[in-house]
């Protein structure tokens, strides 16, 4: 291979590179964009007044409610209360505990992230004791989707400790009348259940960080490119 032919061969992967690396820097920056429009409506949502879970059954509302600081009164369904195991709170394993609400008046049902418990790690089977009032209730928090699945091996858990929650089989094992979404609560942790619950964040700062690895390597590759193809080539002609 001839000199001018090894130069165009490695202008051509040069351009490439440039413009390969370049629009995936783009790329990212416009995934930036939209999740910074992501995180400003979650924020405009919490700040809006607070919603009647009575209505967040609506399927058609879920999707523009979702975020939304919620108040539901009801009655705990405590004997279908789920303990989700290996979920952290604070850098510590322990249990999600999750308990069905029957709304009062409206008849509909909702899922409530009650909180955070450490788990009994001498006996595992062993699940934590939960202050469950029987009477009427008031819960506040926000709204949001069912508790995150995590990888699990084999068929999906049953029984009060379990893996995830797939709130499709957990309305036909419990015959309750589910809500789509569900209530992360807050508030003061008086039942010994901690709500610490992470700070919402869409990301925007990782698309950021993407975008400039992307833009640091389009300018590398053009560095090198111009220091070893054009100044070296420049230098070796004038010795």
């Amino acid at each position: 291979m001839s000199a001018n032919q090894r130069f165009l061969l490695v202008t051509l992967a040069t351009v490439l590179g440039v413009t390969v690396t370049a629009a995936l820097g783009r790329w990212q920056l416009g995934r930036a964009a939209e999740k910074q429009t992501l995180q400003a409506a979650i924020e405009s949502r919490a700040r809006e007044p607070v919603l009647d879970a009575r209505n967040a059954s609506e399927p058609l509302a879920q999707a523009a409610q979702l975020h939304r600081r919620v108040q539901a009164r009801g009655q705990w369904v405590s004997g279908r209360t789920v303990f989700l195991d290996n979920r952290q709170m604070n850098g510590r394993p322990g249990f999600f505990v999750v308990t069905p609400l029957q709304l009062e008046q409206s008849g509909g049902v909702i899922l409530v992230q009650r909180g955070w418990v450490p788990r009994n790690f001498e006996d595992r089977a062993r699940v934590p004791a939960i202050e469950t009032p029987s009477g009427p209730v008031v819960v506040e928090g926000r709204l949001a989707l069912p508790p995150a699945r995590l990888y699990e091996m084999g068929a999906a858990d049953a029984g009060a400790i379990r893996q995830n929650l797939d709130l499709v089989r957990f309305r036909e094992e419990t015959g309750l009348p589910l809500a789509g979404l569900s209530i992360q609560q807050t508030g003061a942790a008086l039942d010994g259940l901690s709500r610490d619950w992470p700070q919402i964040n869409a990301g925007v700062d990782k698309h950021y960080g993407y975008a400039f690895q992307w833009f640091g390597l389009c300018a590398l590759i053009a560095i090198l490119y111009v220091w070893f193809q054009v100044v070296r080539r420049l230098q070796a002609r004038r010795s």
